[in-house]
């Protein structure tokens, strides 16, 4: 069991994701990894975004914490620098762990992928929908 740190890089209603594609399965990932013993949670989700994005990010809150394998945390980010997909992180090294890819997805679209931990997914597809009510709710008052 090992602690993750994990990104939530949101922008334009499209959240980032990595697809994995191993063992005939194909499915989604909030980018992030294993805490390293000298790492903070959001400096671990810090390195993964640089080391599987290629973007270097500001974290800013605490979004979730899951029970997995050990804790998991995920944060929201923001993009202050890089290249979207130009991570070279040692899981793009690894043919033997299936593939990984840099993408964004719409938040309203997330039910119809396999987006995992499940519960991350619906907890963010739940708030972005609460957001645009508000939004559409406000717009016509």
């Amino acid at each position: 069991m090992r602690n993750r740190g994990s990104v939530m890089l949101i922008h334009q209603n499209k959240v980032a994701l990595i697809k994995r594609v191993r063992a005939g399965q194909t499915y989604y990932v909030f980018p992030g990894g294993g805490i390293e013993p000298h790492e903070t949670p959001q400096e671990a989700a810090k390195r993964e975004a640089f080391e599987e994005l290629g973007v270097e990010v500001e974290i800013g809150e605490l979004f979730t914490t899951i029970a997995y394998n050990g804790k998991q945390y995920f944060y929201l980010a923001r993009m202050i620098s890089g290249v979207f997909g130009s991570g070279k992180g040692e899981e793009f090294k690894q043919h033997n762990r299936g593939s990984y890819e840099p993408v964004w997805l719409k938040i309203s679209e997330l039910p119809q992928y396999n987006l995992l931990p499940e519960e991350v997914a619906q907890k963010l597809y739940q708030l972005e929908a609460s957001i645009c009510s508000i939004s559409t709710d406000t717009k016509s008052n």
